[in-house]
């Protein structure tokens, strides 16, 4: 089935991607940009130089699935980091919905003592 969840890893490729590329393109900037293996079930996030559109690429059983985003206005953040860093479900759903990531602040939570 379709779907991306917090369960997943997801990888940001830091350059602008020209968003002309489709599956082949994609694992091979993977591959040869990221030094990862495309088909691991992790999922990898595209943004294009104007950062209108984004791209998430995720192999499941039997293929590839590719999830492709067009802004009608506004940009995507792109965050300052290196080609092939990690970023956590909630970076990616804010960066979707538009929030920016500089601004974020993330409050501490508290786990509850099992052992007590």
């Amino acid at each position: 089935m379709f779907s991306l969840t917090s369960s997943h890893q997801y990888y940001l490729y830091s350059e602008s991607t020209d968003m002309r590329k489709s599956f082949d393109g994609l694992c091979g900037l993977i591959s040869t940009g990221m030094q990862q293996d495309p088909s691991n079930g992790s999922v990898y996030v595209f943004i294009n130089k104007r950062r209108d559109r984004i791209k998430l690429l995720h192999w499941e059983a039997g293929g590839f699935v590719l999830y492709y985003k067009r802004l009608e206005k506004g940009t995507l953040e792109r965050s300052p980091t290196q080609s092939g860093s990690s970023v956590s479900w909630p970076e990616l759903v804010m960066l979707i919905e538009g929030i920016p990531l500089s601004e974020r602040k993330k409050r501490r939570r508290f786990l509850l003592n099992k052992s007590a």
